[in-house]
């Protein structure tokens, strides 16, 4: 039976701020939301780059920082890389000083799961993705020999460490398809909507001059995605489009400035991409990993105006209503021509605020962690 007393520890596989990228938007967002309903958050996160930020002190009762340990060897050992670098024995001494439930973000912060020393414990995972599913794709469009065989076995690795879910007392979907492929295999799986900056939908009326994608770039999967708009799609309209995200690779910088109508947009702030989502006439995103769910399109939404995507981008996730949905490079061409002299109406913005109402509510998914744990002491 968990002592709750409106205090839960989370265990963040990085540091949640600034929430520039998916992961960390999702945590950052769901610890202010707990906040705001009055829980203490205990916070305990790895550093690997990003600095400590004041301004989570804002939002949590505690904060506790620890060092990623990652001069291991990536290739060898029978655990994930991204869990034994986060085996920090001062995380479990912290732990272990009370009884609150415990929140783990992703597999990656998972290595104390199974620790006899918590094994009474409420304890929770949110899954950002399927992990080995994440990572084959990962290897896929990987063009570094090397790189690209790490990512396959550390694939492999995840897939076998996956078992230590069941001992967590939930498991909580960021997607509906997640949850589908984890009830398969565990119980105690729920559905909990990604977490997000927007309170309402800022959708401006009327019409943008360019088409833009956004994301950071030195993703695996946002790079594959670039380099298909720059070579099929932005390449053959004669639209003004605009490619904005941190780090672009060698090939995608030089396929951009083969393009007269493209332009590359690199290193910039979340202001700026927030910007430049609501000034576009159409966000186009396109993605080739059905995994998880992407904050850029819930923003996109929020904040844009036309949205375009293929169908891996909305695959079980209850936005392709609010979306023009395409199956390939010539759908996505004809539906950006289609609708770049076409404004976004009233009713259009209508139906997002209403859907938005009801959908990603993130005080209504504060309320249901809140619920799972209560529901647990009795």
């Amino acid at each position: 039976m968990p002592n709750f007393d409106k205090q839960i520890h989370i265990i963040s596989f990085d540091v949640p701020f600034p929430p520039s990228y998916g992961g960390v938007i999702d945590v950052y967002y769901k610890i202010k939301a707990l906040h705001e309903q009055g829980v203490k958050v205990h916070l305990h996160c790895y550093k690997y780059g990003r600095e400590e930020a004041k301004e989570l002190h804002e939002i949590c009762a505690s904060v506790n920082y620890y060092k990623r340990e990652r001069f291991s060897n990536p290739y060898l050992g029978s655990k994930p890389y991204i869990v034994r670098t986060r085996n920090t024995r001062r995380l479990l001494h912290n732990l272990m000083l009370d009884d609150y439930p415990i929140l783990f973000e992703g597999l990656h912060s998972c290595c104390h799961l199974t620790n006899p020393g918590i094994a009474k414990r409420f304890k929770m995972v949110r899954m950002h993705n399927i992990e080995h599913h994440y990572y084959t794709n990962l290897a896929k469009v990987e063009r570094n020999p090397a790189i690209k065989f790490f990512f396959k076995l550390e694939s492999k690795r995840l897939n076998n460490f996956e078992y230590t879910l069941k001992h967590a007392d939930s498991i909580l979907a960021i997607s509906p398809n997640d949850k589908a492929y984890l009830e398969e295999r565990f119980e105690r799986v729920s559905y909990l909507p990604a977490f997000h900056p927007n309170a309402t939908v800022e959708t401006l009326a009327g019409k943008g001059k360019f088409l833009l994608y956004h994301g950071n770039l030195e993703v695996g999967e946002n790079d594959e995605a670039a380099l298909f708009l720059v070579n099929e799609v932005f390449s053959k309209l004669e639209l003004p489009c605009i490619i904005a995200g941190n780090n672009p690779s060698m090939l995608l910088k030089q396929l951009v400035k083969k393009q007269e109508n493209i332009q590359l947009v690199e290193n910039t702030t979340i202001d700026s991409i927030h910007h430049l989502i609501k000034e576009a006439q159409i966000n186009v995103l396109p993605t080739f990993q059905a995994t998880g769910i992407k904050l850029k399109l819930i923003n996109a939404l929020f904040l844009g105006r036309h949205c375009v995507v293929n169908t891996p981008m909305i695959a079980n996730t209850g936005l392709q209503d609010l979306c023009t949905v395409t199956k390939d490079a010539t759908q996505m061409r004809e539906a950006l021509v289609s609708l770049f002299d076409k404004e976004i109406t009233t009713e259009d913005i209508q139906l997002r605020k209403n859907f938005f109402a009801k959908n990603f509510n993130n005080a209504e998914s504060a309320q249901q962690i809140i619920s799972l744990i209560e529901k647990a002491k009795h």
